[in-house]
């Protein structure tokens, strides 16, 4: 049985985490964590996704539950995911990551840390998500040159970075599929007299608005047709699910940097 622990226990997707693991075969929960701080340190976790008393207390530090768990799963904040990781590869623990919009030098401490512990490290986990991270590479094969190519996400208004991470992932597929660097062709946003499109770009909007939960299209603009590829998530679960997934399947891995198209078998 693997025991995982949640960080961000009282976060939505923190909930969504508890619920999901309770629910699943072959792991418990075995560690929530709060913010020190947090008027949420030493609630029940159970009673906090509501889904019943579960005798897990929330703590407030890894080091509290050092020996508690083997895996964590980490959909926080830069900073506090790159602590984690380094934290994570002291202790010999695995992860999955979620969080998005690490820097460079962030990036490095997940990369360090995997090198003796195994990390699956995606932007997002819905299973339909990683499959039009397959189609858009697909389609950019297909149709080359001949389309422009735009991609449009929304998210709630909480959300702190942009574009979303499953946004970018996006770009890197099809960038990738037409030998293009992201770096390179992006376009994020346009105002004013921009002129006409270079045909070698990759557009980026972003919207931020209510309780969206995440919608990302890729559409494929040639002469005389059109071809968009979108997902929509309802529901927190469907990320949550993605993940226990993939710590399921990481714990049978030593050391290695993973991607949820890893767990899914897409490469």
């Amino acid at each position: 049985m693997g025991n995982i622990a949640v960080i961000g226990a009282g976060g939505r997707m923190g909930k969504a985490l508890i619920e999901t693991i309770a629910a699943a075969e072959g792991v418990q929960l075995s560690a929530a964590l709060e913010r020190p701080d947090s008027s949420l340190v030493g609630v029940d976790s159970g009673e906090l996704a509501g889904i019943g008393r579960n005798n897990i207390l929330v703590a407030a530090s890894l080091d509290d539950v050092a020996d508690d768990f083997d895996l964590l799963i980490d959909f926080s904040i830069p900073a506090v995911t790159a602590a984690n990781a380094e934290f994570c590869a002291a202790h010999g623990k695995k992860m999955v990551i979620g969080t998005t919009g690490l820097n460079e030098k962030q990036l490095q401490s997940v990369i360090d840390a995997s090198r003796n512990n195994a990390i699956c490290m995606a932007s997002n986990y819905a299973t339909g998500v990683n499959l039009c991270f397959k189609l858009a590479e697909l389609a950019a094969q297909v149709l080359g040159d001949e389309a422009d190519i735009e991609i449009s996400e929304a998210h709630h208004r909480y959300k702190i970075d942009a574009p979303s991470g499953t946004a970018l992932s996006l770009g890197e597929s099809v960038a990738g599929a037409l030998g293009r660097d992201l770096k390179e062709v992006a376009v994020y946003g346009r105002e004013g007299q921009t002129g006409a499109r270079d045909s070698q770009t990759i557009g980026f909007a972003t919207v931020r608005a209510g309780d969206i939960v995440g919608d990302h299209t890729v559409l494929f603009a040639a002469d005389g047709e059109r071809v968009e590829i979108t997902h929509k998530a309802s529901s927190r679960m469907a990320f949550a699910r993605g993940a226990v997934r993939a710590g399921k399947w990481l714990m049978e891995k030593e050391s290695g940097l993973f991607d949820m198209q890893d767990v899914l078998g897409l490469k």
